[in-house]
This record gives structure tokens, C-alpha cells and sequence, in this order.
């Protein structure tokens, strides 16, 4: 895939702000362009997220849902994830995004709270934010910082902390693993992330 991709990254009230601005900031270093959208009653475009830091979404997502983004992301955020889960909206892009074989990202909260009770990938291994294990059946359940299932396209991580992670793999699956590990070298990044250098396999 080409690095004028482009991405959509969903916002509600309440949706976590380091794993929103990690994978925003991420993806373009990665030369993807990204599209904010908010997931809100009344069509606010500013959002106020989970420790209070406001974020503005470029549009509400009924004015870009059928458009052909790539890719579309799910930060957590418990409060924020229950917005997306409550949104028939957002259940119904989501879908969408499915069907047509494109990427759904979905990391902390977002997995357990939007996708399973839709019953959105009825196949596809996942992970999760750990505290909420439980809200994601045991079969479908992987102890993984980030958790990439190609046969239906789900790519799941598990909290603020694995968001470089998340998004890096996202880059790496868009536009490929030079990129990732070009934007890997420019972040200081913390022993342990995998950081798609060449003699990583």
C-alpha cells in the first residue's frame, strides 16, 4: 500500500487521550493522512477525553463514514469506548470497514466494549485492556501488547503504554516495515518495543 493512505481515527467523550494522540501523531510521521472524527449526541466536534485534556476532531463522523479511508482506529477509554459502543453510527462503519476487508484498529477498552457485543468478528483473536480480560471470550482472548489476526484484518492492543506499539504496526501494515522502523528511530523509543529494525524478524 501506498503512504498517502489515509485514516480514520474516531473520538468520543471520555476516549483516552495518550492512545488518540500517540497513533494520530504516529501515523503522520508515517506519511499517512489522518481524519479526526467525533462520535458525539449533538455533533460537537470538541471533545473532552478521559483525564480531561480536550481534543478538536476535525468533523463528526457522519460527514466522512463512507468515505474510503484505509483504515479506521478505536482509542480506549472506558467512557469513550461505551460512546462507540452506544453509537449505531459508528457499530454501522465499523461494519462496514469489515466487510470490505479493510483495517479495524481497536486498542485498551475499545475491543471488549464496541466490537464484542456487536459481535463484530465472530472469528479473530484480540486483546485488550488486562482489568477487562472479561469482557472478551477466552477463546478469542491473546496476552499480546499488540495482537495483528489477517484473516479478518483486527488489530488490537492493550493500553496507553502499548499505543507506540499499536501504531507502529499500523504503519508497518499500510505502508510497510521501512516506514515503521523509520519513525521508530526518531522516537527514543523504550527497550522492548519492537522497532522493525532490519535484522528483526
Amino acid at each position: 500500500m501506498s503512504a498517502n493512505e489515509s485514516v480514520l481515527v474516531c473520538l468520543a467523550p471520555g476516549s483516552e487521550e495518550t492512545e488518540a494522540v500517540t497513533t494520530i501523531d504516529l501515523l503522520v510521521r508515517g506519511g499517512l493522512t489522518v481524519t479526526t472524527a467525533s462520535v458525539t449526541d449533538d455533533g460537537s466536534t470538541e471533545i473532552r477525553c478521559s483525564r480531561g485534556v480536550r481534543l478538536l476532531a476535525d468533523v463528526p463522523l457522519v460527514e466522512v463514514a463512507d468515505n474510503d479511508f484505509a483504515a479506521i482506529v478505536l482509542p480506549g477509554g472506558l467512557k469513550g469506548a461505551e460512546a462507540f459502543r452506544d453509537s449505531p453510527l459508528l457499530i454501522e462503519t465499523v461494519r462496514q470497514f469489515h466487510l470490505a476487508g479493510r483495517i479495524v484498529a481497536a486498542i485498551c477498552a475499545a475491543a471488549g466494549t464496541v466490537l464484542v457485543p456487536h459481535d463484530l468478528f465472530p472469528v479473530g483473536n484480540m486483546t485488550g485492556f488486562p482489568a477487562l480480560k472479561a469482557t472478551i471470550p477466552a477463546e478469542k482472548w491473546v496476552d499480546k501488547r499488540v495482537v495483528w489476526d489477517p484473516r479478518v484484518k483486527l488489530l488490537t492492543s492493550q493500553g496507553p503504554g502499548t499505543a507506540i506499539d499499536f501504531a507502529l504496526k499500523l504503519i508497518d501494515l499500510l505502508v510497510g516495515k521501512d516506514k515503521a522502523h523509520e519513525v521508530a528511530s526518531q522516537l527514543v523509543v523504550a527497550a522492548g518495543i519492537f522497532d522493525y529494525r532490519e535484522w528483526v524478524e
